[in-house]
C-alpha cells in the first residue's frame, strides 16, 4: 500500500493526514502479513517537521485481521487498534541504536514519506506472533508436561 506524502507539504505547523486501504489491496496485505484476512486497515498521521530533514509522525492504527489461533488452529477476527510515534530520516542517518524503547526511524529518499508502507509496517509490530482466540486452551491431555528424561535418573540417585 502505497501513499507518498510529498515533504514540501508538510509546513512548519505540520498536518493530519489519514490513509485507507482499499479493498482491492488488504488481499495483498494480508498475505504479506500472514494473516487469514484483512477487513480493513486505516491509520491517522500527525506530521510534523523536527530539524530540516527529520519528519515527526504520531499515528493511530486501526485494523480488523483475522488469523489463526495458534492453540485450536481455528480462525477469529479481532480489531486491532495501536498508537505509535516514528521518525522518517533521510536514509543513511538512522540510528543504529538497538534499543526497543527508542522511537523507531523509517529512511525515505528523495522528495516524499510513503504514509502507507508505515502504516503496514505499524500493522506488522502490533500483530501478536502467537495470535490466541479468545478462551482458547489446550486440550487436558497436552496441557500436563511430559515428565524430565532425567526424573528417571533423579529418582535412582542414593540419598544419603
Amino acid at each position: 500500500m502505497q501513499r507518498p506524502v510529498a515533504l514540501d507539504r508538510i509546513g512548519p505547523h505540520g498536518m493530519a493526514f489519514d490513509v485507507e486501504a482499499a479493498a482491492d489491496e488488504l488481499p495483498a496485505i494480508a498475505a504479506r502479513l500472514h494473516v487469514v484476512a484483512l477487513a480493513r486497515l486505516g491509520c491517522a498521521f500527525k506530521l510534523r517537521r523536527v530539524g530540516a530533514t527529520t519528519i515527526e509522525a504520531q499515528g493511530v492504527l486501526q485494523a480488523q485481521v483475522t488469523e489463526t489461533c495458534v492453540v485450536s488452529l481455528d480462525p477469529f477476527g479481532h480489531d486491532v487498534r495501536e498508537e505509535f510515534t516514528l521518525y522518517f530520516v533521510p536514509a543513511g542517518t538512522e540510528d543504529d541504536d538497538l534499543d526497543p524503547e527508542a522511537i523507531d526511524e523509517i529512511p525515505y529518499s528523495g522528495s516524499a514519506i510513503d504514509l502507507g508502507e508505515a502504516a503496514v509496517e505499524q500493522l506488522a509490530l502490533a500483530l501478536d506472533p502467537y495470535p490466541r482466540k479468545p478462551g482458547a486452551a489446550l486440550p487436558a491431555d497436552l496441557a500436563v508436561e511430559p515428565p524430565s528424561p532425567f526424573a528417571a535418573l533423579l529418582a535412582r540417585r542414593p540419598r544419603g
